[in-house]
């Protein structure tokens, strides 16, 4: 296969998936529920966040859980309780969710009364961040632990975050980490994206993401497809 038809079989991809993203995210506005693409390394926090999250949000906010695993339905059964309903997507080999598995677990899920839809995606930095799922915000997280040369080795992801969620801020004085790097690698690849020091641990940025998730579900910010016009 040459170049031209490798660029040309992912651009395909690429539009047949933002063509059912579109229809997840129509199915997301004609239900009121705001619906967030959490990205991230395995392991900087997500489900814990979540955890946290869903609670919080009671009993004024109802909240849905998509997780996206390779294996197992650990994440969607430590969520189960606290959500009203979370539902697992075992990908086997596929590092990224793709927007027509979101769609069939919307067949399965009754979205009425909810008011968000969180979406845990597989752990990976790289190809989420080209896949639109339908979401109205992509939601990066970085933890301290991956280090702060991150953003620049990953610039994809960070591109198209709406916000970044740095992560495990609790253990800053315990590792080396240079924030003012990762704030200066953020400045130029994406000025207008938020980010919130943020610890599941302690509670620090909590009232802050929080805040955040309402105030955007209350603006009802609709996400463009990224790719369908490109």
């Amino acid at each position: 296969m040459n170049k031209k038809i490798k660029v040309n079989v992912v651009k395909n991809v690429l539009q047949a998936n933002d063509l059912v993203a579109g229809r997840n995210r129509q199915v997301f506005k004609e239900n009121k529920v705001f619906a967030l693409n959490l990205i991230s390394s395995p392991g900087s926090g997500k489900t814990t966040l979540l955890e946290k999250t869903i609670p919080a949000l009671k009993p004024e906010h109802k909240s849905i859980v998509i997780v996206g695993d390779l294996q197992t339905t650990r994440d969607a059964d430590r969520l189960s309780d606290q959500a009203q309903q979370a539902v697992q997507i075992n990908t086997g080999m596929s590092c990224h969710l793709y927007a027509n598995q979101i769609a069939q677990s919307l067949s399965d899920i009754d979205l009425k009364g909810a008011d968000f839809v969180f979406i845990e995606n597989v752990g990976n930095m790289v190809c989420p961040g080209e896949f639109d799922l339908g979401e109205n915000a992509k939601v990066i997280l970085l933890s301290v632990p991956e280090g702060d040369d991150k953003v620049a080795k990953y610039p994809t992801i960070f591109r198209v975050a709406d916000l970044i969620l740095l992560t495990k801020v609790d253990l800053l004085g315990a590792l080396d980490f240079d924030l003012k790097r990762v704030k200066e690698d953020l400045s130029k690849l994406n000025a207008k994206a938020t980010l919130i020091e943020l610890s599941s641990k302690t509670g620090q940025g909590m009232d802050q993401w929080l805040d955040w998730l309402k105030a955007k579900r209350t603006e009802g910010i609709g996400r463009q497809a990224r790719f369908a016009t490109e």
